[in-house]
């Protein structure tokens, strides 16, 4: 249990790291920012609690928010796809439901299932986080068009990592 915990302490840490150092910086066109720290929510395990699934995600949005200077912009995306989590894997789940020690990743359902899982979480924070930056709806395509990109980005290197650190 604590090597659980400290291993998942550990992913946030390099996630905000590393969205911090190199992610926020990556910009193509004012279209595209990648958002990698979403793997931190997506790879939680099913059993976490709804109560430790929202805080923990309000703190990884938290810290991003802090070293990004964009206040509350990225907690409140990430409640937000903490709170779709359950029902989004409550509506893809296979017919005879989670095994009890499995994980979220692709080594354990497949690529099929982790593409729906993760494309329809990452749609939702980054629709929420974009629009909640711009607070409008004038423009709307556009910003419409920044968050599928960036979305699309994203689900690449999301999948990209599972395939890199969690191939079995």
């Amino acid at each position: 249990m604590i090597k659980f915990i400290l291993r998942n302490i550990w992913r946030f840490v390099i996630l905000v790291i590393l969205q911090i150092v190199i992610f926020n910086n990556i910009q193509f066109s004012g279209y595209i920012n990648p958002y990698i720290y979403v793997l931190f929510i997506l790879l939680l395990p099913f059993e976490t609690p709804k109560w430790l699934l929202i805080l923990s995600s309000f703190l990884l949005g938290l810290s991003i928010d802090i070293f990004s200077n964009t206040l509350g912009m990225h907690a409140a995306a990430c409640v937000f796809m903490a709170f779709m989590r359950p029902h989004v894997l409550q509506y893809i789940s296979p017919r005879e439901g989670y095994e009890a020690s499995s994980l979220p990743r692709i080594s354990y359902y497949g690529f099929n299932w982790f593409i729906k899982y993760s494309i329809t979480l990452i749609l939702a924070h980054h629709i929420f986080l974009f629009y909640i930056e711009v607070f409008t709806f004038s423009g709307y395509f556009f910003t419409l068009s920044r968050a599928l990109l960036s979305s699309l980005f994203s689900i690449i290197l999301i999948v990209f990592s599972q395939y890199v650190i969690y191939r079995k």
